[in-house]
């Protein structure tokens, strides 16, 4: 598991030149009048996001960023800095911002650096040309710093190298890290528990594994609330016998961008040492093609005793889901929230960033809408319409995985997952893209882990 703390961070550094944070309208005057004489003659406008570096006799020696007034929660605003300062140590200065907003800006700050700083390669590991030094208001985004790396890492990682067993491997490693207890389930034990989950993975010469892990915080009780996850972690997408194009397979080694997303919000919680209990499920496997592989028309059992007809073997995502969302609701959690690149209809829907939320609760849903917003971490609801629920029905099987008809396709695979689902349960199902498709301040291309500050930012709500 990489760290930011040792890679672009740094405890000290004593030559470290400081980034002036300063809010749009505030006073530069406080700057110096060497300072502020340059940044006239040079005509720079103090708008959010502008940035100058105020040279000296030595090269570069103070910068002046200019941040949104009264804005926090934000740290894409400081995604920029890793690659727009120079090469070096610098140190934050937000003696000129409100003494209210220093804490939360200092966090936005360390974030979002970490954020912009993040590289995948394989190979030599090297530290990145520009480091910030670690303010101590800015320790409590470490969590979370760390988290999204690690989803992004597994996200970005091919794959070859992170199959079933790769992923659970590592998901066991970095959660008992955090005092979890970690069981992985394979074999006979995983085909009597998981039979669909057992059936996607059934063509593949890497078995599937399901990651099952429990954890309690230090102040939490046997009446605390109990949060349980689930994550669709498919680390290939062939399509199976209903084959993907050559251009729809590039990038299936992201389709387990709901595991990493999943645990990555599992590693803050624990991180933070939140008062509640907590549940995390991951399924771990390979869509592939073989004589073993399922097949169109194929019926298939659950473990919530429901019988599925295989319409579509690229439609894997949602019988990984069902499987472990039954388990999660014997223990009737307060919350039950599920993560899974599921469908290309949410993309054509909402885009890339654009997370698609569903949820048979209100209360649960805004809450995650009003902790996406504050956290600058958008999510948008689609609706649960019972009107499309009789598209799953079927002659042969309870119920078909895909729908009879070509449209709705994100709203149709979330009932199809709801039918998993005890209604007394809240829950919230999440199809994200995992994605970046290009590079943007703090974003850059390739796996991310979107929703994962609102969702963390939605757990701390629930137990404030």
């Amino acid at each position: 598991m990489r760290d930011p703390m040792k890679l672009c961070l740094t405890e000290a550094a004593p030559n470290a030149r400081i980034v002036h944070v300063v809010p749009e309208g505030g006073d530069l005057e406080t700057l110096g009048r060497g300072h502020l004489a340059y940044l006239r003659e040079r005509g720079f406008k103090a708008r959010p996001g502008c940035l100058a570096q105020v040279p000296g006799p030595q090269g570069i020696a103070s910068a002046i960023f200019i941040v949104k007034k009264d804005e926090t929660g934000n740290p894409l605003a400081f995604g920029a800095l890793p690659t727009r300062l120079g090469q070096g140590d610098w140190a934050l200065d937000f003696s000129a911002c409100p003494s209210a907003q220093r804490a939360a800006l200092a966090e936005d700050a360390v974030l979002g650096f970490c954020m912009g700083a993040y590289r995948f390669r394989i190979g030599t590991e090297h530290e990145f040309p520009v480091r910030l030094v670690l303010p101590e208001e800015g320790r409590n985004a470490l969590p979370l710093a760390r988290a999204n790396w690690l989803g992004r890492d597994l996200i970005n990682t091919p794959a070859n190298l992170l199959g079933p067993s790769e992923l659970a491997a590592q998901a066991k490693a970095a959660l008992e890290a955090h005092g979890a207890m970690v069981d992985l389930l394979s074999g006979a034990s995983l085909q009597a528990n998981y039979p669909c989950l057992a059936a996607v993975g059934a063509g593949s010469d890497r078995a599937p594994r399901v990651v099952v892990a429990r954890w309690q915080g230090s102040g939490a009780g046997a009446n605390s609330p109990l949060i349980s996850l689930v994550g669709k972690g498919v680390c290939f997408d062939t399509g199976g016998y209903d084959i993907k194009s050559s251009a729809g397979m590039l990038r299936m080694k992201k389709d387990m961008g709901g595991a990493a997303l999943m645990l990555a919000v599992a590693l803050v919680a624990m991180a933070r040492d939140l008062p509640l209990r907590l549940e995390l499920r991951l399924g771990c496997v390979e869509n592939s093609i073989s004589g073993h592989a399922m097949r169109p028309g194929d019926v298939l059992k659950t473990r919530a005793g429901l019988s599925v007809e295989i319409g579509n073997t690229d439609a894997e995502g949602r019988l990984v889901l069902c499987d472990l969302l039954a388990e999660a609701c014997e223990a009737d959690p307060a919350w039950l929230i599920d993560a899974a690149t599921l469908t290309g209809a949410a993309r054509v829907a909402l885009g890339p960033d654009l997370p698609a939320l569903f949820s048979n609760d209100d209360e649960l849903a805004q809450t995650l809408l009003d902790a996406a917003k504050t956290a600058h971490d958008a999510m948008w609801r689609l609706p649960l319409w019972y009107g499309y629920d009789a598209w799953l029905d079927r002659k042969t099987a309870d119920i078909g995985n895909v729908s009879d008809k070509p449209m709705a396709g994100a709203i149709t695979a979330a009932l199809f997952l709801q039918r998993f689902v005890k209604p007394q349960v809240k829950w919230a199902h999440i199809d994200t893209y995992a994605w970046n498709d290009s590079s943007t301040p703090g974003r850059p291309e390739g796996g991310d882990t979107l929703a994962l500050r609102g969702i963390s930012t939605a757990l701390l709500r629930m137990i404030n």
